[in-house]
């Protein structure tokens, strides 16, 4: 993340501080996510804050059940994890009495949703490689994406992969193309548009 620990957790507290006032708090696991999430609602013409929607990043999944039982049961919750997460989301849910889920379908009807394996890689499937590419260009990072491809561990692996681990080598890249590609995605990924509508926004249609 930019900034490190220091701007996660000032973003956390942030949000936490404003939790009181919501119509509906949403749990993520990082800032990422709520960029994605503050874009795509952008996108539809949607402000999250003026609706008093409030997106907490936890700091990872194993923060869920602390922020379950902080913010408690009086608002609407939805949120979103990683497909190696769901598990602990899955527990965590039915600890706290949000309900108990015994698959995704279940989850997504509380108003949580996975994603398959994470965040980028839905935005990559959604988007496509070609899109990326120019996306790429455009943003200026045409010579140095050239350069990984042809470092030694990456060179010849699956395209998706390469461009995976090329938006997430730095912290600020990975911010940056987030909203770039929740931008040119069309559908946004599954759980990203679950998300946005258990959150009180509109379907992307």
């Amino acid at each position: 993340m930019a900034g490190g620990n220091a701007a996660s957790m000032r973003a956390t507290a942030d949000a936490l501080a404003q939790v009181g006032a919501a119509s509906a708090v949403v749990l993520v696991e990082g800032i990422s996510d709520r960029i994605a999430l503050e874009t795509a609602a952008a996108r539809h013409g949607r402000d999250l804050a003026a609706e008093r929607v409030v997106v907490v990043p936890i700091g990872g999944a194993h923060a869920i059940g602390r922020f379950l039982a902080m913010v408690g049961a009086e608002v609407r919750l939805s949120g979103m994890c990683d497909l190696r997460e769901e598990e602990i989301f899955r527990r965590e849910l039915a600890r706290a009495g949000v309900g108990a889920a015994r698959d995704r379908a279940e989850m997504a009807a509380l108003g949580f949703f996975v994603c398959v394996g994470d965040l980028e890689e839905e935005l990559i499937r959604a988007v496509g490689p070609a899109r990326i590419e120019a996306l790429f260009e455009a943003q200026g990072d045409q010579r140095p994406w050239r350069s990984f491809r042809k470092q030694v561990a990456w060179r010849g692996r699956d395209l998706d992969a390469q461009m995976y681990r090329f938006i997430r080598s730095s912290s600020s890249r990975n911010l940056r193309y987030v909203r770039l590609l929740v931008e040119a995605a069309d559908p946004l990924p599954r759980p990203l548009d679950g998300l946005l509508q258990a959150a009180g926004a509109k379907s992307s249609g």
